[in-house]
């Protein structure tokens, strides 16, 4: 038997001072969170969507909510979810208006035979299986509009350099050994419209 663990990360990059508390008060709050799914009898694959729905949650993270925007203005985001028994992996890019790519990463995973549905297809594909459409005033957040603001200004669009503490995750591993992984991200401030960046590849 193995001990149970749900590891998760927050992004990379260089964190304000002042960010950093609610950062790791965000961490926390996910790895309890897919913890607790573990414990409770849930899968892998369970443990690691419910962790990264939290921060897909929290504005503080590049992931759902605090996503930062392509030069348009616009949220477009990717995320990935893959079974270690299996590989089996589902996967999303450039999708708008959900509130968790995580989740329709893992309806790709689980009621089609392909492993990557990007832009509009993707959003065809989410509306179809019932995830309801949130307007983009609801994912779009002040840092994410500053940040956009500053990639302009400076010619750093599509920069990890500002907005750049970026994709989010969990992996877990069950008390059998079994492990999964999820991934989300919002991508680079000011990237070009449709990008889709490596977090949604296997």
């Amino acid at each position: 038997m193995v001990e149970p663990l749900v590891l998760v990360h927050g992004g990379a990059g260089d964190i304000p001072e002042s960010a950093v508390e609610g950062k790791l008060k965000g961490v926390r709050v996910s790895v309890s969170r897919g913890y607790e799914v573990l414990a409770s009898g849930g899968s892998v694959i369970d443990a690691v969507q419910a962790a990264v729905q939290i921060m897909e949650d929290l504005p503080g993270f590049n992931a759902g909510h605090g996503s930062v925007l392509n030069l348009d203005g616009e949220v477009e985001m990717d995320a990935i979810i893959m079974e270690g028994a299996d590989l089996k992996t589902g996967s999303v890019g450039a999708i708008k208006n959900v509130s968790h790519p995580v989740d329709v990463a893992r309806l790709v995973m689980e009621n089609t035979p392909h492993v990557l549905l990007v832009g509009q297809g993707a959003k065809r594909f989410a509306n179809d299986m019932g995830v309801p459409d949130v307007p983009v005033e609801q994912l779009v957040t002040e840092s994410a509009k500053k940040a956009l603001e500053s990639a302009r200004t400076h010619k750093l669009a599509g920069s990890t350099e500002l907005g750049g503490v970026g994709t989010v995750g969990a992996v877990a591993v069950d008390c059998h050994g079994h492990v999964a992984c999820a991934t989300s991200t919002g991508g680079t401030s000011g990237k070009m419209v449709g990008r889709v960046g490596d977090t949604p590849l296997p």
